[in-house]
């Protein structure tokens, strides 16, 4: 009942939202929708936690063996909670925000909340790929209709990237389900799925190129920058908070068990190319004079760990995924929301234009500074817990010789995050003011609800992580456990 309701409330609100014309009307309507997804996310989590609740699964397409099989496991509930929070923090804090036929956005916005949950929920392989294409699809109109002066071009990149990577995921979810004994879609089957290991590795290069693009994972990074400085700021908290948990889900539920074997030889290959990311991106931050684009090189970094992370098949690294896919997702919104109170404000994302902010608006400053803080793992705030049981899982990792190299290389992440984070707080808020800054204005509420929700997150989470905690750790160990025993098996 409760997966059912969160992917039918956003799909229904969001078909009906395409009929109302009048903007007030549509935003109002909007909201309701994402309110009561949230409050029925809440209910999943609370009040409505035994499995009959928690699962539904009906024959979708009897001709090849597909059902309509949906489930809340642990992951799910810590995403789909993310997702639903999310959708109202954006609507509330971009209240202001200005677009074009508003009615078709805000449509579009809760098709792709649909999407997102569908995507997380699924427990068919056929269905999961259903969903995935949903939620990108409002995502190229969101952006090309509504983005910055290149979003055509940069539209195109996105969608040429994405279709690549799912026309891919399609064929290796094909093959698979060719090779369960019933030919099956169910993931249970494809778990027990018989794989040649001569072709396991193109299977899982098919697979994870899908999953890195979204994610994404460097070298297949360079739509990311482009993507999120060309889209509507809320378009991009949503792309960069809970989409690209999309490719990390994969990792977790369709890749990490399914192609094990291929999964372990690959392992350091891999984890290679996501520290190197991490470096890359990183240094690039540091560079940067556009909000936009540091905070989107920010976040390349971050998944970089969690990709790293994954391939160390460690308890303590995979509930650090888990619970950090909230948290980056929470505190990268908060970043957000700032960037686009500074751009509507002032009509800049230049660091190098701005200066002086907590002058004119200090709580925006307080704020901004402890979500800050939080994104770079801060101890006592939210972000502290995830890095720290990732750093420990890679370290403590059995399954890669390089653990020590690794561990290290990560670590310097962390001191380079500081570096940009701690640079553009002092240039955009601290010092003087100038002739465009000293305009400025404070908060209206409705921002400052926004934030402070998040900074309510930042430490909660932070003091008392053992919420997540608990809900993680049998998804965890069912992921690890099925990888122990396909590895056995072959």
């Amino acid at each position: 009942m409760i997966p059912v309701l969160l992917i039918v409330i956003p799909l229904v609100y969001g078909l009906g939202a395409f009929l109302i014309k009048n903007e007030r009307a549509v935003r109002s309507w909007t909201l309701l929708s994402s309110l009561i997804t949230l409050a029925v996310s809440v209910l999943g989590l609370t009040i409505l936690k035994d499995d009959s609740f928690l699962q539904y699964r009906t024959s979708w397409i009897s001709s090849i063996n597909t059902s309509f099989s949906v489930k809340l496991d642990g992951m799910g509930q810590i995403l789909c909670f993310l997702t639903a929070v999310s959708f109202p923090l954006v609507f509330i804090s971009t209240w202001n925000s200005q677009y074009r036929k508003p009615n078709n956005f805000f449509a579009l916005m809760l098709l792709m909340q649909a999407g997102l949950m569908g995507v997380f929920l699924a427990m068919d392989a056929l269905l999961f790929y259903f969903f995935w294409e949903l939620a990108l699809i409002p995502a190229y109109f969101l952006c090309s209709q509504w983005g910055g002066e290149r979003r055509i071009a940069v539209t195109f990149k996105f969608f040429i990237y994405t279709f690549t990577g799912s026309i891919l995921m399609l064929v290796a979810i094909i093959y698979i389900y060719l090779q369960t004994p019933d030919h099956s879609f169910d993931i249970s089957a494809f778990y027990n799925a018989p794989v040649n290991t001569g072709r396991e590795s193109w299977l899982f290069w098919l697979m994870f190129v899908a999953f890195a693009i979204k994610m994404p994972i460097w070298p297949l990074h360079t739509w990311q920058p482009d993507t999120y400085e060309q889209s509507p700021t809320a378009v991009t908290m949503i792309l960069s908070g809970v989409m690209v948990k999309m490719g990390v889900l994969g990792m977790i539920r369709w890749l990490m068990p399914v192609l094990h074997l291929s999964f372990y030889q690959w392992g350091d290959t891999v984890s290679t190319l996501a520290i190197t990311g991490m470096i890359y991106a990183s240094l690039i931050a540091i560079q940067q004079d556009d909000l936009k684009r540091l905070v989107a090189y920010s976040s390349i970094a971050h998944i970089g760990l969690m990709c790293a992370t994954l391939f160390a098949e460690t308890q303590s690294g995979m509930q650090g995924v888990m619970i950090q896919m909230f948290n980056h997702g929470i505190n990268i919104i908060g970043l957000w929301i700032v960037i686009e109170l500074i751009e509507r404000q002032f009509g800049t994302r230049k660091i190098s234009q701005l200066g002086g902010l907590a002058q004119r608006s200090p709580a925006m400053a307080i704020l901004l500074v402890i979500v800050a803080l939080a994104n770079i793992g801060l101890p006592l705030t939210n972000g502290f817990i995830g890095e720290f049981l990732m750093f420990n899982g890679i370290f403590a990792s059995s399954v890669t010789k390089y653990y020590i190299v690794f561990t290290a290389l990560a670590g310097l992440t962390v001191i380079l995050a500081a570096v940009y984070t701690l640079n553009m707080i002092r240039k955009v808020f601290y010092g003087d003011t100038n002739a465009l800054t000293a305009a400025g204005y404070s908060l209206r509420f409705n921002e400052k609800m926004a934030l402070a929700i998040i900074v309510v997150f930042v430490f909660v989470l932070g003091l008392y992580p053992k919420l997540f905690l608990e809900i993680t750790r049998e998804t965890s160990e069912f992921i690890l456990n099925k990888t122990e025993i396909s590895l056995f098996k072959k």
